[in-house]
């Protein structure tokens, strides 16, 4: 898909604050610049705030944005709120996206399984919540980009099932 807009938001009160610096978002932003050169790539950091996560998402899917990932705020900790954001910004629940992120993440590390994160769609964005540590950012994008670019394309109104 030629020059379409993809996201990455960082969501972390310590990186929003330059307490820690910000590893995972950028290594999810190179993994979607190798999948997909030609795509506008937007990359932004919030703090943990649930209203304002629901109000980049709406402006990302009314940007036109095909895919958007959030990185963080996906476990257990008291300002861990990005799928309650998320869920109140999608209009339709993708949760096989998130199980499989789960059940893979878990071969190599047990501690997947306390993620919270969900993915739907928005219209015909797909958001998608991925851990916020850079190896679980990474591995479980990288165990559902298959998936995605199949959504993705079926999203935009492709009828081609495999």
């Amino acid at each position: 898909m030629m020059g379409m807009l993809l996201a990455v938001i960082t969501i972390s009160d310590r990186c929003s604050q330059g307490l820690l610096e910000d590893t995972a978002g950028p290594a999810v932003v190179e993994l979607l610049r190798a999948e997909w050169n030609d795509a506008e790539i937007r990359a932004a950091l919030l703090a943990d705030d649930e209203d304002a996560i629901v109000t980049v998402l709406e402006k990302l899917s009314g940007d036109g944005a095909a895919l958007v990932l959030t990185v963080g705020g996906t476990g257990l900790g008291p300002r861990d709120r990005t799928p309650e954001a998320t869920r109140r910004a999608i209009d339709r629940e993708a949760p096989g996206l998130a199980e499989a992120m789960r059940s893979l993440g878990a071969a190599h590390n047990p501690y997947a399984w306390l993620s919270r994160g969900v993915a739907g769609l928005r219209g015909r964005t797909l958001i998608v919540n991925l851990p916020g540590s850079l190896r679980g950012a990474g591995e479980s994008l990288s165990s559902i980009l298959p998936l995605i670019q199949h959504a993705l394309k079926i999203a935009s109104g492709g009828q081609d099932h495999p």
